[in-house]
């Protein structure tokens, strides 16, 4: 099955990304637009929607209001549409439960009829006669089997596919071979029961994902027999940075600051910014507190040990029924062994790569000195001039962007900057200033939305819609 006719923006993969441009781009005449995602249908980490679980961004960002406040697509109209305005009105959320948000991106993807689930993609080319990207993809089945392949063309392409679990090195041999629960963060939800059942269980990591596990952990086993053990790399069970103006981190004034500084002090930044994102929320850390002090009441210290500075150098299975731990301790320098009988790596996400699924374009890519792609100010791949249709990433230029690239609170705003670099015009007037914080000597101008931006070093054929 083929579409002779090309599209103007092809986006492979389906997350809150790609459906946040696709939400702006549907109310966009004239923009033919299709979306491809090999998943069923939207799912946002199933495996994390704990109960009671809340976003660390407030509820305006969602996948358009902050670009665009009256698309239908806002967060304001699913409630209003569900007849729950006023519940929400009177519960005085400013940070949605987590199932919720999952909820309301579902809603979205359902009513957006250029999104289509079950379709693979195989291979992305450049077709210089036509001057368009031929994608090849394959139709999936119910069960995942191929049903049929297919063609389409596009213009201008949007690349998210977001991220995947990562397991550290030491950790593979547990995680390939799953004798006992030994389950990413990401799955918690699928292997809760059994990890349940596990006599001792340990929790490795502590970002927002492993203190929340380890919370729901504690408060399911009994007082007294608690049996957890947490351990993490950071020096400390750190709270998250999310005072107001450590908030501006997450604005695009930061952003076009980030993308402005050479290549070796932005690599220093990210490292040096993991509180900003890799933290617990406060509330979080008060609940685990809470939690661990209910636990002592009548006398007795909880069976929970929790120590931080400390890495995992080994890791191997005694037996059918038990783990081993082979951990060093930074600061004092010393190792220990922990025997367990499950084990929960909240060991974080890395982006996926890129270069599997654009291998026929890579030798138009520029990169930088690591070999990563760069990454224009518009979150386009800047590609040899040759190529005149536009690859725009989606939560794969952290290296080139900031520590928001991730961040939901920036998805509206990338969204529309992208629609307006394609179109050549501003569909979206975006502000000039978002920050009271003046990043650097100089605030650099707004540029990076409007047809007046800065090009990349490729040429670009933009969309008249």
């Amino acid at each position: 099955m083929t579409h002779p006719q090309p599209h103007d923006l092809v986006g492979i993969g389906i997350g809150p990304a790609n459906l946040s441009l696709a939400a702006l781009a549907h109310t966009q005449p004239g923009l033919k637009a299709a979306w491809y995602e090999q998943r069923p249908a939207f799912h946002w980490h199933p495996g994390l929607l704990i109960e009671g679980a809340t976003l660390q961004v407030p509820f305006l960002a969602d996948l358009v209001t902050l670009a665009d406040p009256t698309n239908p697509w806002s967060f304001l109209n699913y409630l209003r549409h569900h007849q729950r305005l006023y519940p929400f009105y009177f519960s005085e959320r400013f940070h949605s439960p987590r199932a919720e948000y999952d909820d309301y991106c579902r809603w979205v993807s359902r009513q957006l009829p250029s999104l289509l689930f079950r379709h693979h993609i195989d291979a992305v080319r450049w077709n210089p006669e036509q001057a368009l990207f031929d994608i090849d993809y394959t139709r999936l089945g119910p069960n995942g089997e191929a049903e049929a392949v297919g063609r389409s063309h596009a213009r201008h392409l949007a690349i998210g596919i977001g991220t995947a679990p990562h397991v550290p090195e030491a950790l593979r041999p547990l995680a390939e071979r799953p004798v006992v629960p030994v389950v990413h963060s990401a799955d918690y939800l699928d292997h809760r029961e059994q990890l349940l059942d596990a006599g001792h269980i340990t929790v490795i990591g502590s970002g927002q994902s492993g203190a929340e596990v380890f919370l729901d952990l504690l408060r399911r086993r009994p007082p007294g027999r608690e049996r957890l053990h947490w351990i993490t790399r950071t020096p400390a069970f750190a709270p998250m940075e999310y005072s107001k103006l450590g908030l501006e981190h997450f604005t695009p004034d930061y952003t076009r600051y980030f993308h402005a500084l050479p290549e070796q002090r932005r690599d220093e930044l990210v490292a040096r910014q993991w509180q900003l994102h890799k933290a617990i929320d406060h509330e979080t850390l008060a609940a685990i507190h809470d939690e661990l002090y209910r636990h002592s009441i009548g006398g007795g210290w909880p069976d929970v040990i929790l120590t931080p500075g400390v890495s995992v150098r080994t890791a191997g299975r005694l037996g059918t029924t038990q783990v081993e731990l082979h951990l060093d301790h930074a600061e004092q320098g010393e190792r220990s062994r922990l025997v367990t009988e499950a084990v929960v790596m909240a060991t974080g996400y890395r982006e996926r790569p890129l270069d599997p699924l654009l291998a026929a374009l890579d030798p138009v890519l520029r990169r930088d000195a690591a070999g990563r792609v760069v990454v224009d100010e518009q979150y386009r791949l800047v590609l040899d001039r040759e190529v005149t249709g536009s690859v725009y990433v989606q939560n794969a230029e952290r290296h080139t962007h900031g520590v928001g690239a991730p961040d939901l609170g920036l998805v509206a705003h990338r969204s529309a900057t992208i629609l307006n670099a394609l179109t050549g015009q501003e569909r979206y007037p975006l502000p000039e200033r978002s920050a009271f914080t003046t990043f650097g000597l100089r605030r650099p101008g707004a540029g990076g939305a409007g047809p007046g931006a800065a090009g990349s070093a490729q040429g670009v054929r933009r969309v008249s819609v």
